[in-house]
């Protein structure tokens, strides 16, 4: 509860941390899983004044240490007025629970705190001799302590710390009445140079871009993180109307998977372009290698489907899986076009025209000796992933994201490259002959 002891634990005061160890899951109830779990956690645990964060304790840390934010997305509202930033932070906490997908939305209060404020009247303090310093320095020796000596006990080393006792300076009226010497002689009280009051101020202050700022917590559930934070902005920026010199920005694991979808807009035109231009050489022919590349999309239909029907959101495990499948079904197409050239040059009558026999057989017999290899290519992948898809143990999670769209791609991939790609062979091959 409250801050730790290190300054790499950025945590306001108010801030709880519960870790919750899970039995093994043989010992779960029949159809429980981790969504239906933390639901059931999030309708039970209910405390006043807390809202509820679940966040796996590993990828908390990573969280923090990589964006400050324990949670799946992070919103900063920065500017000058405390009060100004305060009141916006109430604003989007609220327009965010209206949005479809966030499951909680808590944001940081900066008022609550109470605090002690020694104003230092300059003028009666010099009607004694003192300045500010002398009058700073009693109350440090007063009511903080200072240090007088060390004590020795063994190999121990200990200050000794003199200060008042606290009876005397629990509360602002005592410490007005805390008796010291002046550097005249003369013995007062501290309410006669200063007045001593509690005036309210935030628990804890943040700056971010060398301005005040304020962070609101956004837990999502149920909807993929991408289509949240879009529907977010919109209801934030129709919703609520900032103050001059507040601005709002977005963090936490978005912030991440933004920075990979823009790497991901820039590598994957620049492989397909490069594959395109190594299928060119290697076949010598632009129709080939644009049967490929036109084939890839529809063998990853299967995978298509198979994420929707598992409920997996898209992620970056899920686009690393499409990317592997992209490249497995390119493969398919490779080969099959090589089998296919390879019977055709077999059957090849001396320059002489071909007939529509003659073609379709010659197109038969390379998409039939394809079937075997290919066949025993996808026995291998399924059986390679079918536990990958099933497994429960650490990090399975992310490892059946991965898996799962080479899972549905091993149906339409194997079977639009044995089926479609021959097809359009002979097509194209047909219509070069009447032309």
């Amino acid at each position: 509860a409250g801050r730790a002891d290190t300054a790499t634990d950025p945590a306001p005061l108010e801030m709880f941390e519960t870790v919750i160890t899970f039995k093994p899951r043989s010992q779960w109830r029949p159809g429980m899983t981790p969504e239906k779990l933390r639901d059931e956690l999030d309708r039970h645990v209910r405390v006043p004044g807390l809202t509820n964060l679940w966040v796996p304790p590993i990828r908390n840390r990573i969280d923090m240490l990589s964006t400050g934010i324990k949670s799946p997305v992070g919103i900063k509202i920065n500017g000058q007025d405390l009060e100004a930033i305060n009141r916006v932070s109430q604003q989007v906490a609220h327009v965010a629970l209206t949005v479809p997908g966030v499951s909680s939305a808590f944001a940081e209060r900066l008022e609550g705190g109470h605090y002690i404020d020694i104003d230092i009247d300059r003028l009666a303090a010099g009607r004694y001799g003192m300045n500010i310093n002398d009058v700073q320095e009693i109350i440090q020796q007063a009511v903080g302590g200072a240090d007088t000596g060390e004590t020795v006990e063994g190999v121990a080393r200990y200050p000794i710390n003199v200060r008042y006792p606290r009876a005397w300076r629990d509360s602002p009226s005592k410490l007005e009445k805390l008796l010291f010497i002046t550097p005249m002689g003369q013995q007062i009280h501290l309410g006669m140079v200063a007045h001593v009051h509690i005036v309210d101020g935030p628990t804890m202050l943040r700056s971010e871009d060398a301005l005040p700022s304020n962070w609101v917590y956004i837990d999502i559930n149920h909807r993929d993180l991408a289509s949240v934070v879009r529907d977010l902005k919109q209801a934030i920026d129709h919703q609520v109307s900032l103050p001059a010199g507040v601005s709002i920005t977005y963090t936490g694991q978005f912030e991440s998977m933004q920075h990979a979808a823009d790497r991901l807009r820039l590598v994957i035109p620049t492989t397909l372009a490069i594959i395109f231009i190594l299928l060119y050489l290697t076949f010598q022919r632009m129709e080939d290698a644009w049967i490929i590349m036109l084939s890839i999309p529809l063998a990853l239909s299967g995978g298509i489907w198979l994420v929707k029907l598992l409920g997996y959101n898209l992620s970056v495990a899920v686009a690393v899986g499409f990317i592997a499948l992209a490249g497995v079904a390119a493969e398919f197409g490779v080969v099959m076009i090589l089998y296919l050239r390879q019977a055709m040059e077999r059957q090849r009558l001396n320059g002489q025209p071909w007939t529509d026999e003659q073609l379709r057989e010659a197109i038969r017999e390379g998409a039939v000796q394809r079937v075997r290899p290919k066949a025993m290519t996808v026995a291998v992948i399924l059986a390679g992933l079918t536990p990958v898809l099933l497994g429960s143990g650490t990090g399975s999670e992310i490892m059946r994201r991965i898996a799962a769209p080479m899972m549905g791609g091993m149906i339409t991939a194997p079977l639009l490259s044995m089926l479609l790609i021959p097809a359009i062979y002979w097509l194209r091959h047909r219509q070069q002959r009447i032309l």
